[in-house]
């Protein structure tokens, strides 16, 4: 395997010291170093069931995933379209909740070094408690946290416990979001910046529109951090086009989500399919092929 981060078989018996996780600089520090962009997956943790999502992230992992973005199931993922929704209600369906999240995530942590970021929504936060839910989540081996609808004006508490707790707090910026408040949001974000690719909720979507390039291109003039680009990213195309453009990286969720609703029924072609689909997807994110 090219990735460093990636575990071998023989070797797996060994947990990952949280101190040894790889860090999102350091991630994107990597895939600059050769010429590429950063693919990050997204999976509902526990979505179709435990060990079936493991073996999907195992397979993220091995068809060169730079990142991953693990989602912990809500009731109301207001966020989020009807893939996404399918996906939660079958995670929750299979028993899992925030704790067994936590522990998917330590699963993960036996075999790769990767950065793993949590998309969540924050009354699962606030119902395990803030300082606890980012505690464990520090303990399992998470890098940051991102809450899709916590506003950065109200995130006072979330702040005080990822410093705290050496967690990186990501914030979502959109094409409604002004230079004003990206500087601001800028500011108190970490890790990476996380640009909402359509005005809507998630979803696979046919094209990119080019608005998304120029949202890309303003934060970038408004702010050092790393830039990633998520919502609608659904073909290797897109994933080139907005690396060409000059974000950091991209994340794919729903169009990863698809397969796995479409293949219930055959596993060993769902990873089949699954495994090829990340491989191009990684390709798409080398800038010798623009």
């Amino acid at each position: 395997m090219s990735n460093p981060h990636v575990i071998s078989e023989p070797d797996r018996e060994s947990k990952i010291h949280p101190l040894e996780v790889e860090s999102y600089d350091e991630m994107f520090r990597r895939v600059k170093e050769k010429n590429e962009g950063a693919f990050i997956p997204f999976i509902v943790a526990g979505d179709p069931d435990f060990d079936t999502s493991l073996e999907i992230v195992k397979t993220y992992v091995e068809n060169g995933a730079d990142g991953l973005e693990i989602g912990f199931a809500f009731s109301d993922p207001v966020a989020d379209g009807p893939t996404v929704q399918t996906a939660d209600i079958r995670a929750l369906k299979s028993g899992i909740t925030t704790d067994k999240g936590f522990e998917f995530i330590r699963k993960i942590r036996e075999f790769t070094s990767i950065p793993i970021g949590l998309l969540v929504y924050y009354n699962l936060i606030y119902q395990k408690g803030i300082d606890e839910f980012y505690q464990t989540a520090k303990k399992s081996g998470v890098n940051a946290i991102l809450a899709a609808d916590l506003p950065p004006e109200e995130a006072y508490d979330a702040l005080n416990a990822s410093k705290k707790h050496g967690i990186q707090q990501i914030f979502m910026v959109a094409q409604t979001t002004s230079n004003e408040r990206l500087e601001k949001i800028s500011k108190i974000c970490s890790g990476f910046l996380y640009v909402v690719a359509v005005m809507g909720v998630t979803g696979a979507r046919e094209d990119i529109k080019f608005s998304t390039f120029e949202l890309v291109e303003r934060v970038k003039s408004h702010s050092n951090l790393p830039v990633v680009v998520g919502f609608g990213i659904s073909k290797a195309e897109h994933v080139q086009n907005v690396i060409e453009s000059g974000a950091d990286g991209a994340i794919v969720a729903s169009a990863i989500l698809d397969m796995i609703t479409e293949n219930l029924n055959d596993k060993e072609i769902m990873l089949d399919k699954i495994g090829a689909f990340c491989h191009d997807l990684k390709a798409a994110t080398k800038k010798t092929m623009i």
